[in-house]
């Protein structure tokens, strides 16, 4: 018994009639898009979709970018540092140097390292002293800021703790004097004031403006002051 058949590509045959079944199927060839074509999604990708899986269609891209050198993802400008320094260690104006870089455009990594160094200085034989230099430069600093805001001053306390911490340069640099001169009473007192008018002066000058007028001796006595505390930490006096 044969069935004819129905779209002209299949032949059925009984099995009863026949000693064998044979056949074949032909059909086009099936391709699957699943990509986007910019147009009309092909039915698989819409299919996808409506039922909440359209994130299997995502191709996560590559990132071709580089990775940053480690100074520059930690915001660190050696060369900037290494001119900040030079402006506090040589303060006069008639050098030419743009000592306002220090205070218009501060950084924390040059500061922290001054003040890391001056703390290594001061570790012999007082080594808490460290952790403690480290606090009186972020309060000694958020003192001055409030006092020159309420004298009228216009900085920022980020400003004021980059101006504190560079000054501490001055202090760095006539250490190793002391350690020499320290049996010269007379000499090793004139080198202590030297390195401390040196360093308030640098940090004065950064942090008393013009906006001040009268006021400026309210704000540079207290800098000189906390210079002073800082000097006596690493002498122990």
């Amino acid at each position: 018994m044969q069935f004819p058949p129905s779209n002209g590509d299949f032949t059925f045959v009984s099995s009863t009639e026949a000693e064998e079944l044979s056949g074949t199927i032909s059909a086009p060839d099936v391709k699957l898009n699943i990509g986007l074509d910019g147009g009309r999604d092909p039915y698989a990708t819409t299919f996808l979709r409506q039922r909440g899986y359209g994130w299997l269609l995502e191709v996560e891209e590559d990132d071709n970018e580089e990775s940053k050198p480690l100074l520059e993802e930690l915001d660190i400008d050696l060369k900037d540092i290494y001119y900040k320094v030079r402006c506090v260690l040589m303060p006069m104006p008639s050098l030419g140097y743009n000592r306002q870089v220090v205070r218009d455009n501060p950084d924390f990594w040059g500061p922290l390292a001054v003040v890391l160094l001056f703390s290594m200085i001061s570790i012999y034989g007082q080594f808490r002293v460290v952790s403690w230099i480290i606090t009186i430069w972020i309060f000694g600093s958020l003192t001055i800021f409030l006092l020159a805001r309420v004298l009228g001053g216009e900085v920022s306390y980020g400003q004021v703790l980059g101006v504190i911490g560079y000054s501490l340069l001055p202090l760095i640099v006539i250490a190793p004097l002391l350690l020499v001169i320290g049996g010269f009473e007379v000499i090793s007192t004139l080198c202590k004031l030297f390195g401390v008018f040196w360093a308030a002066y640098s940090a004065a000058s950064l942090l008393v403006g013009e906006e001040f007028k009268t006021k400026k001796p309210l704000l540079i006595y207290p800098i000189f002051l906390l210079y002073i505390y800082f000097l006596s930490l690493y002498t122990g006096v």
